[in-house]
């Protein structure tokens, strides 16, 4: 159940999510202070990272998925990018310095792409992923080694090189 809250600004909601620190000890808890940040600032970007992190670290991945999905559209109206990640050509998002917003749009596709692979969306993951690749060209993140583990079945958590 959601608390009811009534707050004046988005930091607010970020004093309410430090609430969540303790996600895999009092997990209830936790998503009591995500929800209720969520409710207060529901387009804060510290919000939503924090509302995916608390569901993607308690393997809830479908949850983390739309705030993953959010994110990504988020970055790239910071760049004045196309929110729809498919829309995005190499080149698009110079990764030669790779600054903060850029590391956030491609770390972004993704999480949205491994949490959709991990829910058995696979094709939809891929897809995300290999868009990745294709607007990170030099593999920053290591993803093309993220579709060797999905490919071939495989858990992150268990690869050694990951």
């Amino acid at each position: 159940m959601t608390p009811s809250v009534d707050f004046d600004t988005p930091r607010d909601a970020f004093e309410i999510l430090e609430g969540a620190r303790a996600a895999l000890s009092a997990p209830e808890q936790s998503e009591a202070a995500v929800l209720a940040a969520l409710q207060v600032a529901p387009d804060d970007r510290d919000v939503r990272m924090g509302a995916y992190k608390f569901y993607f670290y308690n393997t809830r991945l479908a949850e983390a998925v739309p705030h993953a999905a959010w994110c990504i559209a988020d970055a790239a109206r910071a760049l004045g990018l196309p929110t729809d990640w498919r829309r995005l050509v190499p080149g698009s998002v110079p990764c030669g310095d790779f600054d903060k917003p850029r590391r956030y749009l491609v770390q972004s596709i993704v999480a949205y792409g491994w949490c959709l692979a991990r829910i058995g969306r696979i094709e939809e993951g891929m897809e995300a992923l290999a868009q990745a690749i294709a607007i990170d060209p030099a593999d920053t993140f290591r993803v093309k080694r993220i579709v060797e583990v999905i490919a071939r079945g495989g858990d992150a958590e268990e690869d050694d090189a990951m």
